[in-house]
């Protein structure tokens, strides 16, 4: 199986498990590598109740080294989910200077005040213009891909979680940030966490993918795992949807530096 990189930690406070779990998890699904990417700190603190402070990355740290004690053979990464927000580009370079990490995966959790892929504001979506919410998601992916602060981009569609969407060829939100995306360098991942929430569809969507992977756009495949059970998840739906797009590989990170992986 192809490198399972985006997964949590109970330090973003919604997620269980020990990291040796994860790890035996990791090892019977026989993934190449495993990567730890839980949520990053926001300044200021405290920014909302579902990721690590500042003060815990000490045990982030520590958890990584838990893991890597465990893991045997099989290779830990460790990397970091960071948000995308106005103004951040400054802690991201702060952030990355913490650690030797392998890999940073920006996401788009917020827009605006607004983490809209958060249950506990589902209200908003009916109060929302669709349309109006899809242009900003989709500009806002598009200025994190350009700022190539990020290895990975996450779950390029969120925006459909609770299945708004709106009417027409959604081909005219995907074009412009997949340009962004190619001439990022950046690579995208297809994230099958989105088929156990209310869209019930892996982010991203099969037509983003295809058109992804005809702009040469690289891909890793990811779980998004916040239990040990998650890991690599239906890994194997997802090869065939990549495959399906025209994917012929897959992508592992080490010091923040890829290389190819035969999918």
């Amino acid at each position: 199986m192809p490198a399972d990189y985006h997964t949590h930690t109970p330090l973003c406070r919604h997620a269980t498990g020990e990291p040796e779990d994860y790890v035996v998890a990791a090892r019977a699904a026989g993934l190449s590598e495993y990567g730890i990417s839980d949520h990053a700190p926001v300044r200021p603190e405290p920014f909302d109740d579902w990721r690590m402070d500042e003060a815990e990355l000490p045990d982030y740290f520590d958890w990584i080294d838990r893991a890597r004690a465990a893991a045997g053979p099989l290779p830990i990464r460790a990397g970091l989910e960071c948000d995308w927000l106005q103004g951040c580009e400054s802690w991201i370079e702060d952030l990355a200077s913490r650690y030797p990490w392998d890999y940073l995966i920006g996401s788009v959790h917020y827009l605006g005040d607004w983490d809209f892929d958060n249950p506990k504001w589902l209200g908003r979506w009916a109060e929302s213009d669709v349309e109006a919410v899809w242009s900003r998601y989709w500009k806002t992916y598009a200025a994190m891909a350009r700022s190539r602060l990020f290895d990975i981009l996450g779950h390029p569609d969120l925006v459909k979680k609770f299945s708004h969407r709106p009417p027409g060829d959604l081909a005219r939100f995907y074009e412009p940030v997949i340009a962004a995306i190619a001439e990022s360098g950046a690579t995208i991942e297809l994230n099958t966490a989105g088929w156990h929430k209310p869209c019930a569809e892996a982010y991203p969507h099969p037509r983003f993918l295809e058109l992804a992977s005809q702009a040469g756009i690289p891909l890793v495949i990811s779980s998004d795992a916040h239990a040990p059970a998650e890991v690599a998840r239906d890994f194997e739906k997802a090869i065939g949807w990549a495959r399906s797009a025209g994917y012929r590989e897959t992508q592992l990170f080490e010091q923040r530096q890829r290389k190819p992986e035969a999918l």
